[in-house]
């Protein structure tokens, strides 16, 4: 009851209320244009290749997965805000190496819209080059109705506008709504294929292809890993900050304590979108030249997303961005000199560069804490799915991004509830808001 009420509260908040069914409204209006067909392509024969968990197939069944069945049915969004993402990765790259984009980075607000109309323009051609793509691969595997120019052109041009309007409105959705555009797009898709999940589920064990107990142990895993991740993005180490006192004429300033939450997981679950990101660039290129050449044939048989050497990869590269992310979120030398600016110090810890020092010894452990646990839980779907013959593609990532997602709504959601004095949805927003009424 008290869940439902606070559910309830949302629709007394004017601000919000507007800003959930304006969000609501751009997810419904991406999930019509993944209905519109793109002409030209055999569906059947799409879905009959998708169907296979190796090869060309098993690559379009998990690119699927993030676009909500766009791709399955080759329609106006089957791109998807893969596109978008992967800009932005490259632009956040490219903004390391290149000191005039480094430049506008500090740049402020000026900045940042410099390099978001630089990434739009590089998700432009990302697009343009994924249509192509994709467009080979169709008339090669025979998916194509009549191959010739006049298709390509149409097929490249209609992904492409489907590209660039979901970017759109993942802007709006940043803009106007609440939650990450993109974040909230993808989040759409993959939820929006649960309900076909679990009717496979239950055929496949009506039709004995797989047994209660199997399908009763997919769903506690799936809710052990959820309840994990849930675990590592509430877990966080406090480091205690205390302020002097200063006296300004008659009064007294500071003589205050507060505290740094330095998260487990300080990235998000950015370093996992990065890291499959970058491997669906080998396992595309492998996949489309593997009628070609033996070596990229074999190299397609072993290199899928359920294969070993794609998840000992993954593991690697999850680390590895999650050291590369929050090096970029946090900055150990700044956050010590604002601390010391403003009177603060960490007791037992010399300010300045002392200060920094014990800011990146404690970020690195918890850091490699955290990446591993990133990693681990992000794998475990694919390595279950070695040992259970699930009749869905459902990965660690998806599941990561969901929570993750879905976390993050709730906590914007109650901070506005808060704000009007209404208790949120967790705990920790019962807590805090019986603190301020007291």
């Amino acid at each position: 009851m008290v869940l439902l009420k606070n559910f309830i509260n949302i629709f007394f908040v004017p601000e919000l209320r507007k800003k959930l069914l304006f969000t609501l409204g751009i997810l419904i209006v991406h999930r019509i244009g993944s209905h519109i067909p793109v002409i030209g392509i055999d569906i059947t024969a799409l879905q009959q290749l998708m169907n296979q968990t190796t090869g060309l197939g098993g690559f379009f069944a998990y690119l699927d997965l993030f676009s909500g069945g766009a791709l399955r049915q080759c329609t106006l969004f089957a791109l998807g805000i893969g596109p978008y993402i992967t800009a932005s990765i490259m632009m956040q790259m490219l903004s390391m190496t290149i000191p005039s984009l480094e430049q506008l980075m500090k740049e402020g607000e000026y900045g940042r819209k410099i390099i978001n109309q630089y990434t739009r323009y590089l998700t432009f051609g990302v697009s343009i080059m994924q249509g192509l793509g994709f467009a080979v691969l169709a008339e090669k595997y025979n998916l194509v109705l009549e191959p010739d120019w006049s298709f390509r052109l149409m097929f490249i041009l209609t992904l492409t506008v489907g590209s660039m309007i979901t970017m759109w409105l993942g802007e709006q959705i940043s803009l106007f709504g609440i939650g990450n555009g993109s974040s909230m797009i993808i989040f759409a898709g993959i939820v929006s294929r649960f309900p076909d999940d679990v009717v496979r589920v239950l055929g496949s064990v009506h039709e004995n292809y797989m047994s209660w107990e199997a399908a009763v142990l997919i769903l506690l895993i799936f809710i052990g890993i959820a309840s994990c991740i849930v675990f590592l993005e509430k877990g966080e180490r406090k480091i205690p900050v205390q302020y002097t006192r200063r006296i300004v004429g008659q009064r007294v300033y500071g003589g205050q304590s507060s505290y740094i939450p330095f998260k487990i997981n300080t990235a998000g679950v950015m370093p996992v979108i990065f890291a499959n990101a970058v491997l669906n660039i080998p396992l595309f290129i492998a996949t489309a030249l593997a009628a070609r050449f033996d070596f990229f044939k074999t190299l397609a048989e072993h290199f899928t997303y359920t294969g070993i050497l794609y998840n000992v990869l993954d593991f690697i590269l999850i680390i590895l961005f999650s050291f590369f992310y929050t090096a970029l979120v946090f900055n150990p030398d700044e956050l010590a000199e604002n601390i010391k600016k403003s009177g603060g110090f960490i007791p037992g810890i010399r300010p300045g560069r002392k200060t920094a020092e014990f800011f990146n010894y404690i970020l690195t452990r918890i850091g490699l804490i955290g990446a591993i646990y990133l990693a681990v839980l992000a794998l475990s779907p694919n390595i279950m799915n070695i040992f259970i013959n699930m009749p869905f593609v459902l990965t660690g990532t998806a599941l990561l991004i969901v929570v993750g997602v879905a976390l993050d709504l709730a906590a914007q959601i109650e901070s506005y509830l808060i704000e009007h004095r209404y208790e949120g949805f967790l705990s920790s927003g019962r807590m805090k808001a019986r603190g301020v009424a007291r």
